[in-house]
């Protein structure tokens, strides 16, 4: 499957019948090359992206399909026990808490489980239906269990490839503040900002601080900044930076998304940048090349 077509979204993918050409009195069916299949015939996929589905929103979905019925088709391929989901998981939830019988459903043909993977993701995203750990964990399936490259990935799903690193950053965090960002306590920013930290004693030390004083994404790379000089000439090296420096730090930050040091001298200095894998640095060293 080609990275443009993934690219072009789940429409590029479903191939409905053609539209019977009109006839005089008739009306043609709205539905063209959609098919109702029994729920039951139905299976989940086991490589959905997205793992967390709220039941409030679930019960308001019920409430939609009560009154108007299922209006976007749910997207599945033919397995040997029947289908399998591809997209559109809460609606065929829902449809089967209603106790609904069929639901409709384009039937497309995929090659192998890496692009239903692709297919699941994409859909995700176009509908911003994942939060930020479900988006990192399909990408590290796409990357270990299928092989792709993280510049694949990102012309897969049309987005850049510094884009698929950060997020992918995301499951080396400690377990609990991977639940923290899943039940959404704290945002992807947070935890980009977490990262910094070298040791996990220190990311929880940090997270927790973050909760009790509901600080901002900011406020939190201040605060890292500060407690990775623990000596105390450095604290004071760090007080006394220019907010000259300490700005041209920030925008480094933005560009490069990771860690940046600025030692500043007027006869010299040096910039460092944070790299926390292989990957990590093939992304800077690709994006200093784009700057240069």
């Amino acid at each position: 499957m080609s990275a443009n077509r993934l690219g072009k979204g789940l429409e590029a993918l479903i191939r409905p019948e053609k539209e019977k050409k009109k006839s005089p009195g008739k009306k043609t069916s709205a539905i063209s090359g959609v098919t109702e299949i029994p729920l039951k015939d139905i299976h989940p996929n086991p490589n959905q992206p997205r793992k967390e589905f709220d039941s409030s929103s679930l019960e308001e979905l019920m409430m939609s399909i009560r009154e108007k019925g299922v209006i976007t088709p749910v997207t599945v391929r033919e397995i040997e026990s029947g289908y399998e989901l591809i997209a559109g998981e809460r609606r065929w939830r829902a449809s089967k808490k209603l106790r609904k019988r069929v639901i409709p459903a384009y039937v497309i043909k995929v090659e192998d489980d890496a692009d239903m993977l692709e297919i699941a993701l994409i859909e995700n995203i176009q509908r911003d239906d994942l939060n930020a750990l479900e988006e990192a964990e399909a990408y590290a399936v796409l990357n270990s269990k299928f092989g792709m490259s993280h510049d694949s990935i990102a012309k897969a799903v049309g987005k850049k490839r510094v884009t698929i690193s950060n997020s992918l950053r995301l499951l080396k965090l400690p377990p609990e503040i991977r639940k923290s960002l899943r039940k959404g306590n704290i945002s992807a920013g947070h935890c980009r900002a977490i990262l910094q930290s070298k040791t996990i004693p220190q990311m929880m030390r940090i997270w927790n601080t973050i909760l009790e004083n509901d600080l901002s994404v900011r406020a939190a790379e201040s605060l890292i900044k500060g407690s990775q000089n623990t000596q105390k000439k450095k604290k004071v090296k760090v007080r006394s930076k220019s907010s000259q420096i300490t700005a041209i730090e920030n925008q480094l930050i933005e560009v490069f998304g990771t860690k940046v040091r600025l030692n500043y001298s007027k006869t010299g200095g040096s910039i460092e940048i944070s790299y926390f894998s292989d990957d990590d640095l093939e992304r800077i060293i690709d994006l200093i090349n784009t700057i240069s």
